[in-house]
């Protein structure tokens, strides 16, 4: 799409300026960060104008408005970004030519915001691109980390985490709002007063300490519809920075107390808790961004409307896991303490505000925290939460008379726990899953008796993917072809039009330009490896990825363990046929994750192994991408041949990699587990690699205290080898202890969990059939094309636009805004 309002000697002309102002130099003399901080400028002066434009038009309309709250948004470099959804991508990409600068070399200057870490940051990613696009009014809300989780760097096969210092050249993209800046308090104590005028109480709260949270503002631009939302990110400031008093006195470290408490709260995301400080800095970071923000979007709902009891009618908070479920309790205290409510009122007004996204089967990711670190940390919430406890309890009992098994399961507090999902539900007026299975498993299983209790509160919202970004952006030489056999570029907003690909499925020479696209992607990462990793791989070979957050449901193990299967069948029949495998890896443990770590250094041992052997001839490679992001994402997606999925069934809520694969053209190999059941309903089976126990097996056989992996590893002389191997010094130069633990998971019950929890063993065969299915697939050139081209073709459902919308429709009851642009004869677009 052309952009008629761009000025390239406008543009050309403020990039000079802005290299002037900023540095002092011309542009030949500027560095490449240099040259992208101006070009970023350049950019951000036109955001600016729709952005106010859009603020404008929101004043007029007074629109619903969605506060998404989230602790991670994992949104990936913003220049690129920016410029396809203002759609002036090819146009600035002309105008640097000109001036002898190389855009795609600016866009590598740019390092990935550090706000997010796994599926749940990047979703909240997709889903603001996808508000703003459709033009609905939302901010996205979460805090402004210094560090982010971490930069991973491998280190001897072992991952090392270092500072991720995204800030350091300043984010170009960002502006300051201190005077939205609120305080959020922690500890102290709690005073009552009983006022003998109104007859009323009121909760005071003392001796806190406390912060300023100031807010920095991100733009988020719609495409080609000149709607910029925000993204509000909140920093911490010590309310007073130096106590010169206490400094003279010698108490040195009571002189910068407050700002070191500002300073921690906004370090780095996800601090390990393995520790109590770890658990304490958790909750502080949770209820500083939630209380910031709702304090935030009361007072910007009270300077046009008088009544907030009609706030529902104007705001929702949805919050994004159980992260930010202390929403439920500190809009209740803003309402009770601040605003002087009666508890029904602010009860009545709180339960049709809030709403909750589910992201986890898992019953230990759902947050609980102890009682008294709550209770010490947040007071006056903790009795707020005391309360909705206790005449919940109240409801339970009246519904449930004598089934005191009922108040276990669903109280919020029980066994010195506040269980915050029980809040979320209690709280809010809806609970969505992200996918059909995972909503359907949620209702059955894990919040049955919720779910029976409130039936109509549950709903699924299968998750989405921006194809601005994953596609258009991260893979130009398909979307090129796509506009072109489409006859138009309208798939950018309505991914749905992709269907009428399906035909070329049978068009010999599509089929032929289809692969030679990825056959040229597979090249651009085969590059990428070489530079990073030192390691050649073949772009004739099948790239095979696994690339998602390291956990062990999430079954890289099975992975690795089949490479060293395979491994061994080559080493031991070398003149069998075998198709050349790049096994690609990519993932981040969190630092107090130990075994996951492990698996890191088993993938990176061997590597080292196989990478290493001349006497295989390069039939296998195995590849760990350093430092998994969405910036190498892009590369990787558009390169795969083959999309794992293989997370034990039951565990994985939705997934969004296995959408961005199929996207890009890259048939899924997975259990039928989260989204994994729509991929295949709409490609079709054949289409796809499907293998292992289902759902309701797992979930059997976990109700009946596991199964024995002993016998497997008796009876199978491959599986036994392969696991032997763990602790037989093949991997670890000797070491016969490195992976011990890795060893006993799979055969031996150990601290409370069973043995192979995830079913890795059980699995195991199924895996390697369906492992040899897809090289047999491989090797029909035109017969795999088909279903490379298929999984693109039908991919229409997994837009992110496609689950917005059924969010405002059946959750957030949204109105679209029309954005009419700010005509600026000083504007370049």
């Amino acid at each position: 799409m052309y952009n008629p309002r761009f000025d390239k000697k406008t543009f050309k002309k403020e990039v000079k300026n802005n290299v002037k102002s900023l540095y002092r130099k011309t542009v030949e003399e500027a560095t490449p960060q240099q040259l992208f901080q101006a070009v970023s400028f350049a950019v951000k002066e036109a955001i600016i104008d729709d952005w106010i434009a859009t603020q404008n038009q929101y004043k007029k309309d007074d629109p619903k408005i969605v506060y998404y709250m989230s602790m991670e948004f994992l949104m990936g470099r913003a220049l690129g970004n920016n410029l396809i959804n203002m759609t002036a991508y090819k146009e600035v990409q002309e105008a640097l030519d000109e001036m002898g600068i190389d855009l795609n070399a600016i866009e590598d200057e740019e390092p990935d915001a550090a706000l997010g870490n796994g599926g749940l940051g990047r979703l909240a990613a997709c889903f603001l691109d996808s508000l703003a696009s459709l033009g609905y009014a939302a901010y996205g809300c979460g805090i402004r980390y210094k560090y982010g989780m971490f930069k991973q760097k491998i280190e001897d096969g072992y991952q090392v985490e270092t500072p991720d210092n995204w800030l350091k050249d300043g984010n170009p993209f960002e502006l300051r709002r201190e005077e939205y800046a609120k305080e959020v308090r922690f500890g102290g104590n709690i005073r009552v007063e009983y006022d003998v005028t109104t007859g009323k109480t009121h909760f005071v709260q003392e001796n806190y300490e406390s912060v300023m949270a100031i807010p920095y503002d991100m733009p988020i631009v719609g495409y080609g519809n000149h709607v910029v939302n925000t993204l509000r990110i909140w920093d911490a400031k010590a309310i007073v920075d130096f106590q010169l008093e206490s400094f003279d006195r010698g108490d040195y470290h009571k002189a910068v107390e407050q700002e070191n408490l500002a300073k921690t709260i906004v370090e780095v995301l996800y601090p390990n808790d393995n520790h109590y400080a770890g658990k304490e800095l958790r909750l502080k970071q949770q209820y500083f961004f939630v209380s910031a923000s709702i304090q935030a979007a009361v007072a910007k709902y009270k300077k046009t409307h008088s009544d907030l009891h009609k706030l529902p009618e104007k705001v929702t908070f949805q919050m994004n896991d159980t992260h930010p479920t202390v929403a439920v309790a500190e809009l209740m205290r803003i309402l009770l303490d601040e605003e002087n409510m009666e508890w029904d009122e602010a009860w009545e007004i709180t339960t049709k505000t809030c709403a909750y996204t589910n992201h986890t089967i898992m019953s230990e990711a759902l947050e609980k925290w102890p009682i008294d670190l709550f209770s010490r940390l947040l007071p006056r919430v903790y009795q707020i939460i005391q309360e909705i406890d206790r005449r919940f309890v109240i409801k339970i009992r009246e519904m449930y008379p004598g089934n005191e098994e009922k108040v276990r399961k669903m109280a919020i507090l029980y066994n010195n726990q506040v269980r915050m999902a029980h809040l979320a539900i209690v709280g809010g007026f809806s609970v969505n899953g992200v996918a059909r299975l995972h909503t359907e498993i949620l209702k059955q299983q894990e919040l049955r008796d919720f779910y029976e209790m409130m039936p109509s509160k549950f709903n699924n919202k299968t998750n989405g993917i921006t194809q601005r970004r994953f596609l258009k952006h991260g893979n130009p030489l398909l979307a090129d072809w796509v506009t072109e056999k489409l006859g138009t570029e309208d798939w950018v907003t309505n991914l749905s039009l992709m269907e009428g690909l399906k035909p070329l499925a049978e068009d010999t020479k599509a089929l032929a330009e289809f692969m030679d696209i990825k056959y040229k992607n597979k090249e651009r990462l085969a590059k990428y490896i070489l530079e990073h990793n030192g390691v050649s791989v073949d772009p004739r070979s099948i790239f095979d990825v696994q690339v998602k957050r390291l956990h062990e449901y999430k079954r890289q193990l099975l992975n690795i363990l089949h490479v060293m299967y395979l491994y061994n069948q080559i080493k031991e029949h070398p003149e069998m046929s075998f198709y050349p495998r790049t096994f690609i890896f990519g993932a981040k443990a969190s630092a107090g994750y130990i075994r996951a770590k492990e698996i890191i250094k088993l993938i990176n041992s061997v590597a080292d192994v196989v990478n290493n052997d001349r006497s295989i001839n390069g039939k296998l490679k195995v590849v760990f991408i350093e430092d998994y992001r969405v910036s190498n994402a892009e590369i990787i997606f558009a390169a795969a041949d083959v999309s794992e999925q293989i997370s034990t069934a039951s565990k994985e809520a939705s997934g969004t990699g296995n959408m961005k694969f199929m996207l890009n053209g890259a048939p899924t190999l997975g259990t039928m587990d989260g989204a994994n059941v729509e991929i295949v309903e709409e490609v079709g089976i054949e289409n796809a690699f499907i293998f292992g126990l289902s759902s309701d097996e797992v979930i059997n056989y976990e109700n009946n205290g596991g199964y024995n992996p002993v016998e497997i590893y008796n009876n199978d002389p491959d599986i036994h080898r392969v696991v032997d191997q763990l602790i037989d010094g093949t991997y670890s130069n000797g070491d016969t202890e490195m992976y011990r633990d890795l060893y006993n998971s799979l055969l031996k019950a150990q601290g409370g969990a069973r043995a192979d929890m995830y079913f890795i063993l059980k699995d195991f065969r199924a895996y390697a059939d369906a492992q040899k299915r897809v090289e047999e697939a491989y090797k029909d050139t035109e017969g795999w094309a088909k279903k490379a081209l298929l999984n693109t073709a039908c991919c229409g459902k997994f837009t992110s636009d496609r689950t917005i919308q059924e969010y405002v429709d059946d959750i957030w009851h949204l109105d679209k805004v029309k954005v009419e642009p700010i005509i600026d004869q000083t504007s370049q677009y």
